[in-house]
């Protein structure tokens, strides 16, 4: 006999299927992680394997499906991005997906963030995700009227991702270190450390932020209004 929490959970499976419905196939290849003009980010070649990546940052509507809260610090739009989460949080969340997915998402590394933002075997080289007119890929200080916006209003970038520059920073699953200027293949991050990265930018900040190669940094224990995540599933 099935308890109330066990239907309860059981409900959750829609939202479940139709979320597995939107990850975008990221192919294997090889590429220039980083940037020769900024500071701590020595440019290497990187070769990683296929994985899906979300189109989307995790919405406030999905978030709340799952773990029966919303966090977030603007809470207008149930479409907007989820904010306010730390690093360990995240990890609670995925926890508790993949429990009812039974599969196994995580935090993109930062190579696979960097790798699928630039437009992974798609990429056309441009500085921002999708476009060198930050205004057709991202809300940023100079667009977003100082608040957060919808996901997927803007343009995706070549692979179909959405709002990979801009809106909200997305925490990885690195912890941060500089980069050695040796490449590397699949590479996770150094085991240890005080720092996790985050990459994209946010409405918050200026477009400098928002430049594929940019690293930023937190405490995993912090949050903030324009912290958010976005999943990957590996290609097994």
């Amino acid at each position: 006999m099935k308890s109330d929490k066990d239907e309860e959970e059981l409900n959750k499976i829609p939202a479940i299927n139709a979320f597995l419905e939107n990850f975008v196939l990221i192919e294997a290849g090889e590429f220039m992680m980083g940037d020769a003009e900024i500071k701590y980010a020595i440019q290497h070649k990187v070769s990683l394997n296929s994985f899906y990546m979300q189109a989307t940052t995790v919405t406030q509507e999905f978030w709340e499906q799952i773990m029966g809260n919303n966090p977030s610090h603007d809470k207008t739009n149930r479409d907007n991005p989820l904010t306010n989460i730390s690093w360990y949080d995240c990890q609670e969340f995925i926890k508790k997906l993949n429990a009812l997915a039974a599969k196994k998402y995580r935090l993109p590394t930062e190579a696979e963030w960097e790798y699928a933002a630039r437009g992974g075997k798609l990429s056309k080289g441009f500085e921002y995700a999708g476009a060198d007119d930050l205004d057709e890929v991202a809300w940023y200080i100079g667009n977003s009227e100082f608040k957060i916006h919808p996901v997927a209003k803007k343009k995706p970038n070549e692979l179909g991702l959405y709002d990979m520059s801009g809106n909200v920073y997305e925490w990885c699953h690195d912890w941060h270190k500089n980069y050695s200027n040796k490449n590397q293949n699949n590479p996770k991050g150094p085991s240890n450390g005080d720092t996790k990265v985050l990459r994209g930018g946010c409405w918050y900040y200026n477009s400098m932020f928002c430049q594929i190669a940019r690293r930023s940094y937190l405490s995993p224990d912090d949050k903030g209004f324009d912290i958010g995540l976005r999943l990957v599933l590996s290609v097994e």
